[in-house]
């Protein structure tokens, strides 16, 4: 059973080894929410993710023979970096089993850090089955991403960071995969201040904690945004911990993750991964819930791929009405298409493509449908682009 002296002796075996990260205050969202917000940093460390904490704290403990043979782990991202970084700090030979589908600037910076890196499987299950026979065929040492106290007692110290910098929190949203990270975080917390209430996030495809917790039934998806938390069974020490310490849990849709995303990038100018935003995403959902409260939302981690937060930054953008796509039907002459983009100039928008469509259309064949990305500052202005266009007699629709 995990105790407050755990990760209290964690803390101070990883002082130097990982950052205290800033716990600040964010105004604007404190405003959206009701809430006065505070916002964990984990984002900022070194491997972009809270991961080292625990990797820091499990290899700090092994034996001379130990560090020797090496270490190995299954892992997709964070927790294969911040096992391969700070095994190569101790010197401690790393190993890291990543199934095949992991992207290849993943297994790059995990190479980068001096660990080997064997693709085996075609799910994290087959990974973590490989990495488990290789450990015991080599007497490599396991580090497990979540099922294990010295990582538990490593996250948890996030809990006595926190605390120590705001102690007048009264609530701590934190997301949840495996269950590591709350259950390390709940312990702590509660030994400290035990009127804090702690509530944990999972993204709705990938509910494990909550059925296994709640005894609930919710299905499981194929995928999610939030793949840092994207874990199919939960770990038995963690949900020991959580049913003792923890006093709800929460379920996000992944709309919510990228609206998350995008405050966090457009309002605090900080990047965080999907798992990253989830404790954000649950407070927008959920603002009655914690209207009033001093609430410690932890953003565990900012790795994620250019190309997804691309689309993710559009979808946004769509989401706001910053983004519209509309269909504008007009006689096939010359001059009409200048005289449309002459009016949505007018109106103070910017075309961002154009297309014409002649031969799927129901108009008549001397018509044509213009279909326009335009770029506009708010879903009110977008509205005044349509009137306008529509006031100077043309047939104007709004495509979803």
């Amino acid at each position: 059973m995990l105790h407050l002296s755990d990760i209290q002796q964690a803390a101070a075996r990883i002082a130097g080894q990982v950052l205290d990260t800033p716990c600040v205050e964010s105004r604007t969202l404190s405003e959206l929410t009701g809430a006065q917000v505070f916002l964990k940093m984990e984002n900022l460390q070194f491997t972009a993710s809270f991961k080292e904490r625990g990797a820091c704290n499990k290899l700090r403990q092994l034996s001379q023979e130990e560090r020797q043979r090496g270490v190995i782990a299954m892992s997709a991202g964070n927790h294969a970096q911040g096992v391969a970084y700070h095994a190569q700090q101790l010197g401690v030979p790393a190993t890291i089993v990543m199934p095949g589908f992991t992207p290849g600037v993943k297994v790059a910076r995990t190479q980068g850090f001096g660990a080997r890196v064997l693709l085996h499987g075609a799910t994290l299950e087959e990974a973590a089955a490989h990495a488990r026979a290789l450990a015991a065929d080599q007497q490599l040492t396991f580090v497990h991403p979540y099922d294990d106290e010295a990582i538990m007692a490593g996250q948890g110290t996030l809990a006595l960071e926190m605390l120590a910098a705001r102690p007048d929190l009264d609530t701590l949203i934190v997301p949840v995969g495996g269950g590591g990270l709350i259950a390390g975080i709940a312990t702590a917390a509660k030994a400290l201040k035990p009127p804090i209430e702690v509530v944990g996030v999972q993204a709705q495809r990938f509910p494990a904690m909550v059925n296994a917790v709640k005894g609930e039934h919710h299905a499981q998806g194929a995928s999610t945004i939030a793949e840092g938390i994207a874990v199919g069974a939960p770990g038995v020490h963690c949900v020991e911990a959580i049913r003792r310490h923890v006093d709800d849990l929460l379920l996000v849709q992944e709309g919510d993750i990228e609206q998350a995303i995008v405050l966090l990038l457009e309002i605090e100018k900080t990047l965080a991964e999907g798992a990253g935003a989830a404790a954000l995403a649950a407070l927008m959902r959920h603002k009655q819930r914690f209207a009033g409260k001093k609430v410690g939302m932890v953003l565990s981690g900012g790795n994620i791929d250019p190309q997804l937060l691309a689309q993710i930054i559009g979808r946004g953008l769509v989401r706001s009405g910053r983004l519209m796509r509309i269909v504008v039907g007009t006689r096939d002459v010359p001059g009409s298409l200048a005289r449309i983009t002459a009016l949505v100039a007018q109106a103070g928008a910017n075309i961002d493509e154009v297309h014409h469509q002649r031969a799927f259309t129901l108009l008549a064949a001397q018509n044509v449908e213009i279909e326009m990305v335009l770029q506009t500052r708010s879903r009110e202005h977008a509205a005044d682009v349509i009137e306008r266009l529509r006031a100077a007699g043309l047939e104007v629709r709004q495509q979803p």
